[in-house]
């Protein structure tokens, strides 16, 4: 028993030690291009993991998440930029050092609002199930953002398809993410710097979404997925159980979309299209619904994976044919589709399922 212990022990070492190297493997290896899209997998993980709880504990098919992410981000880019400054001139007399809320605020605001509107998306879903649900979440979802698109007018809230330029940085702790850091001549590049914040916060996550699998709601939800009606004649207030649900992964949601603007310091209506709604939901899908280390497994590999075909398809093509043949992008889509249909057709329950007690 010693012995398995300290095997454990030793293993979770090694994953600590592993995860805070690779950032700097990769900087080495290919430079801020490469960090920047360990960043992004950190954040289709959290996206990933807040959708695992809408569908994959509670059952509940939705196609507009990316919606929360856009009230998360959008939140972000309001709180913490010149936009709403310059929009309403009079509130520069009440700011004149500008719109610069700090991101203990912020992350708040963004998981209180996403919330919101995920209890909004619920109440009126409460009795639909499958393919209706689904498709009252996609237009949820096409809504928020054809709103956000045009809310530049009469009043200027979003900048249209503009989007808001200038979003701050995260400041915490006296650590501005937003440049490089400097100690004792060492030199730690912002990217490397946005990558432990979201490591910490999707550690977080991972601990919150494992408690909720293994609390009574969780039971309650898991419950509700496999017979909705069953679940309810053994007394379950699945009403408020699926409201939970949407509000917490909405939550979730948007805290990772105000980490996106902070990341990018712009957003646009274009970052939050149907097309992403469908990429978080096939993390889910393909790794495993309802199992954290397999949502993790397929964020990283959709959010990775096809990365390096983009890099290295274009220099092989060069290497075979001497010019390139078919675009990169238009191949890379086609080993994505294929590698999601094959799949599903031999691993319908993904790649790494629950196991479930027999």
């Amino acid at each position: 028993m010693l012995i398995s212990q300290d095997r454990k022990m030793a293993q979770w070492l090694f994953l600590a030690i592993l995860l805070c190297v690779t950032p700097w493997l990769c900087l080495f290896a290919g430079g801020n291009y490469w960090v920047r899209v360990l960043d992004f997998a950190l954040l289709y993980i959290f996206l990933a993991l807040g959708l695992n709880i809408v569908v994959g504990f509670a059952g509940l098919l939705d196609l507009g998440y990316i919606a929360f992410y856009a009230v998360g981000a959008y939140c972000a880019g309001l709180l913490a930029s010149p936009h709403l400054l310059n929009s309403f001139v009079h509130l520069k007399e009440f700011l004149p050092l500008g719109m610069h809320t700090s991101y203990w605020l912020i992350l708040p605001i963004a998981a209180l609002m996403a919330g919101i509107f995920g209890v909004l998306l619920g109440t009126p879903t409460l009795k639909l199930r499958g393919d209706y649900l689904a498709i009252v979440t996609l237009g949820f979802g096409e809504i928020i953002r054809i709103f956000l698109n045009n809310l530049d007018r009469p009043i200027n809230l979003t900048n249209g398809p503009k989007g808001i330029n200038g979003v701050d940085a995260v400041n915490m702790f006296g650590l501005y993410l937003g440049k490089r850091l400097d100690i004792a001549g060492f030199s730690i590049p912002s990217v490397i710097l946005n990558y432990y914040l979201f490591l910490v916060l999707v550690i977080g996550v991972v601990v919150i979404c494992g408690r909720l699998q293994n609390s009574r709601i969780g039971r309650a939800w898991v419950a509700i997925r496999e017979d909705e009606i069953a679940a309810k004649a053994m007394g379950l207030n699945t009403r408020n159980l699926k409201l939970l649900a949407f509000a917490i992964g909405a939550s979730f949601g948007g805290i990772s979309g105000a980490l996106f603007a902070s990341f990018q310091g712009f957003i646009s209506p274009e970052s939050f299209s149907l097309s992403e709604s469908i990429v978080v939901l096939a993390m889910v899908v393909l790794g495993g619904m309802g199992h954290i280390p397999g949502v993790i497994l397929g964020s990283l590999l959709l959010a990775v994976f096809p990365e390096f075909l983009r890099a290295a398809l274009v220099p092989l093509q060069t290497m075979l044919f001497g010019y390139v043949v078919v675009d990169a992008e238009i191949i890379r889509q086609f080993l994505y589709g294929c590698a999601l249909i094959i799949v599903i057709r031999y691993r319908p329950n993904g790649l790494w399922p629950q196991v479930r007690a027999s």
